[in-house]
């Protein structure tokens, strides 16, 4: 069933159509009638008129016409392609294992509702993410596809776009500007992801260099300046648009969710398939990704929102390193944002930030810091609030010592902390340090370069014997679907490695290559006596 949004366009559409088909007819019969009146009458004598001549082309104002062909041919088209999601009732069978007992249903950890409470919130402010927004129709086992931008930075084929345009896809292609307009693209893999700032880096191979944007300095952005955004809207590509920065320092989202995102936001018109895409200045220099609007009707409503630069190159440099990630500092601190002035007139203070809670095991907490100190400084420099307090500490490298001003009752105090990678201190309850942040060692590698999900084996078959992980999950078109793995298979070996468990696992399924043979040995965890299987085949 379509949604309202389509139906009203399909009517409007239809209208204009009926208008513009009655017109032609209104037309048609008055000529005919006109004919019909006049037909003795001699034709006009158009002797003495002067045909028109098509004038020489001038050059108005330039400035917008050399930016577009400056910077047009490194924006990309990406293109993503999402296998459809199994969630099976009942567990199916992998080759060679034997009939389950009748009445047993084991679904491990079947899949979770991914709307979650947030929905509401995500249609009235929508992400790009190539027309699959609110009232879209349930596509089922068909393989959904989704628009999206980027911009090549490096001429050996690296682009920035935006890691909702990336992160739950199973195929990506880039479109180039040189490409036909029947081409699918060339495959791209991806580099690494950072959730907290939306930002992605994909990889292409070309055989020559490839062109690249110039990358600006995001702070000299001014409120008033002239920009343009360059992308993909609708699968319109390389459509751009012209508007000023309206504001800086935007934070669209509350709380910890939004707080490495402050952005630019812009009035130039931006759509579902511009994410990702560049935000230039008059320069020709990006100072910007293109990562939201504001909008109740899930188009363009003159408000826009686009990462920085400054936040995008730091991000950028991270994600090509060895880890692949993004590693932020942390000294284990809950605070709360725009605290009421009568607070600070309370607690004897202007600025600073007022501790909320103190994580546990956590530098502050060895440090003796408590809820209810206000930090006043970090290195004897001044902390206005917390978002300079997360600035400061999310820059620091993990181990470095930093010392904190603060005040208790009234008193200055201070201390020396140890810096804690924040993925870490905050990861998930029960997931190990091997688990956190990076395609490559997270279990998102067994479920992107595999199609698995997988967890510990249960205490009672462990208790016989059983060591590996269980598949909970298999992607339906996956490597594991193809070769015959499935819910509720123990896998016990990887390419002759013994597995031990979830974090072992996922370092054995980081070290795989594309075009490598993989092959598992298996035992089904309802007949674990029954003996192993194995199973292997050749990851794409």
């Amino acid at each position: 069933m379509k949604s309202l949004l389509e139906r009203l366009r399909v009517r409007r559409l239809a209208s204009t159509f009926t208008i513009l088909g009655t017109l032609s007819a209104g037309i048609l019969i008055g000529s005919v009638a006109v004919h019909g009146v006049h037909g003795d009458e001699k034709q006009v004598d158009s002797s003495d008129a002067t045909p028109l001549k098509i004038p020489d082309p001038v050059n108005l104002s330039t400035t917008f016409t050399q930016i577009a062909k400056q910077v047009g041919p490194a924006v990309v088209n990406i293109n993503t392609e999402t296998l459809p999601q199994e969630e099976p009732k009942t567990r199916r069978r992998f080759r060679g294992s034997t009939p389950p007992p009748d009445g047993e249903d084991n679904q491990g950890g079947g899949d979770q509702d991914q709307q979650g409470p947030d929905q509401n919130f995500q249609d009235f402010f929508n992400r790009f993410f190539g027309g699959q927004g609110p009232g879209g129709q349930d596509q089922g086992d068909q393989v959904r596809e989704s628009l999206g931008s980027g911009f090549i930075v490096d001429p050996r084929g690296y682009i920035v776009t935006n890691n909702h345009v990336v992160e739950k896809a199973d195929r990506i292609y880039v479109k180039l500007s040189t490409d036909s307009d029947g081409a699918q693209g060339r495959p791209a893999k991806v580099v690494g992801v950072d959730k907290d700032t939306d930002l992605a880096v994909i990889k292409i191979t070309s055989d020559e260099p490839l062109p690249t944007v110039k990358l600006g300095n995001s702070d000299s952005a001014q409120v008033g300046d002239w920009v343009m955004a360059i992308g993909s809207p609708f699968a319109l590509s390389h459509t751009v648009t012209a508007g000023i920065v309206s504001a800086k320092n935007r934070t669209i989202q509350p709380g910890a969710a939004g707080q490495f995102q402050h952005f630019i936001q812009t009035d130039a018109a931006i759509n579902p398939g511009n994410s990702g895409g560049p935000l230039v200045n008059m320069a020709g220099q990006v100072i910007g990704v293109n990562t939201a609007i504001y909008t109740q009707s899930n188009g363009y409503e003159g408000i826009g929102f686009a990462m920085p630069a400054n936040t995008v190159i730091q991000v950028y440099n991270d994600l090509i390193g060895a880890d692949h990630k993004v590693i932020r500092g942390s000294i284990g601190v809950q605070f709360q944002e725009n605290l009421s002035p009568a607070v600070g007139r309370v607690y004897g203070f202007k600025t600073g930030v007022l501790v909320n809670a103190v994580t546990p095991h956590g530098p502050a907490d060895q440090a003796g810091l408590k809820a209810g100190d206000i930090i006043t400084s970090v290195d004897g420099k001044p902390i206005k609030d917390g978002d300079a307090l997360v600035g400061d500490i999310a820059s620091r490298k993990p181990g470095s010592s930093v010392r904190l001003g603060y005040m208790r009752g009234g008193q200055q105090q201070s201390a020396t902390l140890t810096i804690a990678d924040r993925a870490k201190l905050y990861a998930p309850q029960g997931q190990g340090q091997n688990g956190e942040n990076g395609p490559e060692s997270s279990p998102s590698a067994a479920q992107g370069k595999l199609g698995i999900t997988v967890q510990a084996v249960p205490q009672a078959l462990a208790s016989k014997g059983v060591h590996g992980v269980m598949i909970v999950q298999v992607k339906p078109g996956s490597l594991a679907d193809e070769i015959g793995l499935a819910q509720g298979v123990v896998i016990t070996e990887l390419n002759k490695q013994p597995v031990t468990g979830v974090d072992q696992f996922n370092s054995l399924v980081g070290s795989l290559k594309s075009g490598q043979d993989v092959v598992f040995r298996v035992v089904d965890s309802r007949n674990p006596t029954a003996g192993g299987t194995y199973l292997g085949g050749t990851l794409p």
